[in-house]
């Protein structure tokens, strides 16, 4: 069956890390983005490109919409840097980020998760302002590119390229 992610559409969740979950799509599909939150490529793009080992979104494919997951590198057993665009682990671990207070209960995969929902249309106002807020900060990684790499050597500073990645930065613009 085909899912529809229609403006209103309620999305119900039920995965390994969430159940009993749903939220409303209030704008269409890739729309309708705050100002402040430009990301360069979409969950799609980078699924099929190579984030977060494979391992972040095997369990609840069922949420997103099935052409997100066409060509995706995923590995359900294991986080595999080698799937990675980079092909280099730039991720800590999800016990980290809970640490430091940055998983928002509702995403309990973290910043990817919370794209992946708002670029659906999902929103939720003052979530949304922290996490573009978060989005923003990591916009000193691409200084440090500029600042020490020449332009197209994407082997310089790869584990600041893969983090951009996962944050929706496309560093090889760089």
């Amino acid at each position: 069956m085909m899912r529809k992610f229609a403006k209103g559409a309620i999305i119900k969740v039920k995965d390994l890390m969430q159940e009993d979950y749903s939220y409303v799509l209030f704008e269409p599909m890739g729309k309708n983005f705050d100002k402040e939150f430009q990301p360069e490529l979409t969950p799609k793009q980078l699924l099929k490109m190579g984030v977060f080992g494979g391992k972040y979104m095997t369990d609840c494919r069922a949420e997103f919409p099935e052409d997100w997951f066409e060509g995706a590198k995923l590995c359900h057993k294991f986080h595999n840097p080698k799937l990675n665009f980079f092909g280099i682990n730039a991720s800590k671990p999800l016990e980290y980020w809970r640490k430091k207070g940055w998983i928002y209960p509702l995403d309990p995969r973290g910043w990817f998760q919370w794209y992946c929902r708002y670029y659906l249309g999902r929103r939720i106002p003052d979530e949304d302002a922290l996490q573009i807020k978060r989005w923003k900060a990591m916009k000193r990684h691409i200084g440090q590119i500029r600042k020490n790499c020449v332009p197209g050597d994407l082997m310089c500073r790869p584990r600041q390229r893969q983090a951009l990645l996962h944050w929706a930065y496309d560093s090889r613009k760089m």
